[in-house]
Formats: structure tokens, C-alpha cells, sequence
């Protein structure tokens, strides 16, 4: 009777446990709280008039600083994300024997297990790009600011 117990239990955690794709994986693992640099970080907090303090408060340091022909900052962000989700699953089809008993060999005789293995996997890889341009004023205020992002 244990062992018929045992041999149940475990047939039934093999078929509650499931798979996951790796767009599921990938779903999981993303953190999208936080101080991350986004398009929508940008069209929420940029105005024209702010310091160049305030954008710094928003964007962080930028990643290049020049001057254009009138000695004005412009001020670039350049930021580059790779995203790698792998998954791997192994799953496995078991059936249950039950019978086949003997004279003499009880209620569990017979008792035996068949299975059969299978393994898969995916790896799904996306790389995105934003480019932020702030254009300052001679007296630190934002006056222009662009942006553009890209994946693929």
C-alpha cells in the first residue's frame, strides 16, 4: 500500500508540473521598476525650461557632452539593453501497471512503471536602443530635447 501510495504521489507531481516557454521565462525575470531610462520617462519629465540639474535629477548623467557652433551644452544619452531568455524543459509520460498478480502475490503484485523521456529548449534574444538629444540654452535651460528608440 506505501508503495502504491508513493508511486501515486509521484505521478501526480509529474503531471502538475508544467513547462514554461521562454517568453514566459523572460516575463518573469523582467524588472520593470526602477530608475530605468525610457521613452516614457522622457515624455513625462522633459520640459523645455528645466536646468540642466533637473534633467540630471530625471536622466542621470549623460553619456556625452559638446557644444554646438554658439557654445550651447547638448548633452546625449545613448543607452543599449540585450535581453537573453533561455528555457530548457524536460518532462517525461509515465504509466501505471496494475495487475498481473499472482497466486500468493497480494493486492500491489504486479506493480510496475513504464516511461518515456523528452527534453526541449528556446532561447529568444532581443536588443533595444534609446538615443536621448537635450539641447541647452546660453543660460543652462533646456530648449530642445529629441528622442529615438529602436528593437529588434
Amino acid at each position: 500500500m506505501n508503495r502504491l501510495f508513493t508511486t501515486l504521489l509521484f505521478f501526480l507531481a509529474l503531471v502538475v508540473s508544467g513547462c514554461m516557454s521562454a517568453s514566459q521565462h523572460r516575463a518573469e525575470l523582467r524588472d520593470d521598476s526602477g530608475d530605468r531610462l525610457t521613452i516614457g520617462k522622457v515624455q513625462r519629465e522633459i520640459r523645455v525650461g528645466m536646468s540642466n540639474a533637473q534633467v540630471i535629477e530625471v536622466l542621470g548623467s549623460p553619456n556625452v557632452v559638446t557644444t554646438d557652433d554658439q557654445r550651447r551644452e547638448v548633452w546625449a544619452y545613448d543607452k543599449v539593453s540585450t535581453e537573453t531568455a533561455y528555457s530548457t524543459s524536460s518532462g517525461g509520460v509515465s504509466a501505471l501497471i496494475l495487475g498481473g498478480a499472482g497466486i500468493g502475490d497480494g493486492i500491489g503484485g504486479g506493480l510496475g512503471g513504464a516511461s518515456g523521456n523528452r527534453s526541449a529548449g528556446a532561447a529568444s534574444t532581443t536588443q533595444r536602443t534609446l538615443t536621448i538629444i537635450v539641447k541647452f540654452d546660453t543660460a543652462g535651460k533646456v530648449r530642445d530635447f529629441a528622442y529615438r528608440q529602436s528593437s529588434f
